[in-house]
C-alpha cells in the first residue's frame, strides 16, 4: 500500500502525468454529461459511429501534416449532421444513419491510410489513445473546448432534459427540438474529437456509455444519474492513469477496463438490493 501511494506522489512529480489528468477529467466529465442524453435518446450508437469518422479525419489530418484536433471536430461535426439528415430526410432510423455514415467513413480512413504508406506510428496512438504523451497544444484546446461544452450543456439543461424524455411534448409546447438535437450532435462530436487523444477512437464511445448504463444501475433520478456518471468517468480516469502508470500498460483501455469493472459492480448491487 505504501509503495502504490509512493509511485502515486511520484507519478504527480511529472507534467505529462498532470497533463493527462487535467485533460481526462474535463473529457470524462463531457462524455458523462452528454451520455446521459443519448443513452436515454437511443442515440449511445452515434458516439460509435463518430469514432469512425475521426479515426478517418486523423488520417487525413497526419496526410497534410495538420492538427488531427482542429481537423477532427469540422470533419466529426459534419459527419453528426448527415446522420441527422439521413434519419430525418431518407427516413431511416438512427442506427442504419450511423453504420452508414460510420462504415463509409472508416473505409474512407483505411484508403488515405493506405495512401499515406499505411498505419504508422501516429495513426496507432489515435487508434487507441495516447493520454500520456498530450501536447500543450492539445491541452489549451481541451481546457477551451470542453469549458464550452460544459456550459452549453448546462446553460440549455432544462431544454436538454425536456426532449430527452419526451421529444414530441417538447415539439408541443413550443422547444426548438430539431436545433436541440444539432446542438447534442455538435457537442457529441467536440467531445468525441476531444477524447481520441484520451482512449483512442476503438474506445471513445466507451467513455459516453459505460458511466451513464452504470448510474443507472442505482440512481434514483435524472439528476442522481448525472452526478453517479460524472463521479465514476472521471475516477476511471484518474486511477487509470494512475495505475497505466505504474504497471506500465495502455491508459486507454486501463479507462475503459475499470469503467466495466464499475458497471458490473454496480448492476451485483442493483440486482441484490431488490432481492
Amino acid at each position: 500500500m505504501e509503495n502504490a501511494v509512493g509511485l502515486i506522489l511520484e507519478a504527480l512529480k511529472y507534467d505529462f502525468i498532470l497533463k493527462a489528468l487535467l485533460v481526462g477529467s474535463l473529457i470524462a466529465l463531457c462524455c458523462s454529461f452528454l451520455g446521459i442524453f443519448l443513452v436515454l435518446k437511443k442515440l449511445s450508437l452515434i458516439g460509435d459511429g463518430l469514432a469512425h469518422v475521426s479515426f478517418a479525419s486523423v488520417a487525413i489530418a497526419l496526410l497534410l501534416s495538420a492538427s488531427p484536433l482542429l481537423v477532427s471536430i469540422p470533419i466529426v461535426t459534419l459527419a453528426s449532421f448527415v446522420i441527422l439528415k439521413l434519419n430525418e430526410k431518407a427516413g431511416l432510423h438512427g442506427d442504419s444513419a450511423i453504420g452508414l455514415v460510420s462504415s463509409f467513413a472508416f473505409a474512407c480512413g483505411v484508403l488515405i491510410s493506405s495512401m499515406a504508406g499505411g498505419f504508422n506510428v501516429d495513426l496507432m496512438s489515435y487508434l487507441f489513445g495516447s493520454i500520456l504523451v498530450i501536447s500543450n497544444m492539445d491541452v489549451t484546446i481541451s481546457i477551451a473546448l470542453s469549458g464550452v461544452v460544459i456550459f452549453t450543456i448546462f446553460f440549455f439543461y432544462n431544454t436538454l432534459f425536456a426532449i430527452t424524455y419526451d421529444e414530441e411534448f417538447a415539439n408541443v409546447i413550443g422547444l426548438n427540438t430539431k436545433s436541440m438535437n444539432y446542438l447534442i450532435a455538435i457537442l457529441t462530436s467536440i467531445t468525441i474529437s476531444l477524447g481520441i487523444r484520451v482512449v483512442g477512437t476503438l474506445l471513445i464511445s466507451s467513455l459516453i456509455l459505460f458511466p451513464t448504463v452504470t448510474a443507472l444501475q442505482v440512481s434514483k433520478g435524472f439528476q442522481s444519474t448525472l452526478v453517479i456518471s460524472s463521479l465514476v468517468s472521471v475516477f476511471c480516469v484518474v486511477a487509470g492513469v494512475f495505475v497505466s502508470f505504474i504497471h506500465n500498460l495502455p491508459a486507454g483501455a486501463t479507462i475503459v477496463f475499470l469503467n466495466a469493472i464499475f458497471f458490473v459492480l454496480f448492476f451485483i448491487i442493483k440486482k441484490y438490493s431488490k432481492g
